[in-house]
């Protein structure tokens, strides 16, 4: 079976990174892509959809020295569901990217709207 999902956005914020007991980071971002098109009467339209990517161990750790809001990034990784209870004991659901693969492209700043070529990869212990 295949569980793949691959984007690239800009991070809307700043990453959030936390260690766990033994010390080993966990890096959790939010990634926006953006689709443009233009409707039957010809008005621009535009759709941002938002999607929380967790990174673990080393690759967490390069996103908390890199990545910051507005960063250009690709990102690849697959697609998992968490389910916790509430403080109202309802069940909660959230699905998120557990990332295995990180490509920077820049940042806002760097990129102007021109092609921006890959600065760096990190995945599955490869760089």
């Amino acid at each position: 079976m295949l569980n793949q999902a691959q984007l690239i956005g800009r991070v809307g914020k700043d990453p959030e990174v936390r260690r766990t007991q033994a010390g080993d980071a966990i890096a959790n971002i939010s990634v926006a892509t953006t689709q443009k098109w233009k409707d039957k009467g010809g008005q621009q339209q535009e759709h941002t959809e938002w999607h929380r990517v967790s990174y673990f161990g080393r690759v967490a750790e390069v996103v908390e020295k890199y990545v910051s809001k507005g960063s250009l990034l690709y990102v690849e990784g697959e697609l998992h569901t968490r389910k916790w209870q509430g403080a109202d004991g309802k069940d909660n659901y959230t699905t998120e990217i557990k990332g295995s693969e990180l490509k920077l492209l820049g940042n806002k700043s760097e990129s102007n709207g021109a092609t921006v070529k890959p600065l760096n990869t990190v995945g599955n212990g490869v760089e």
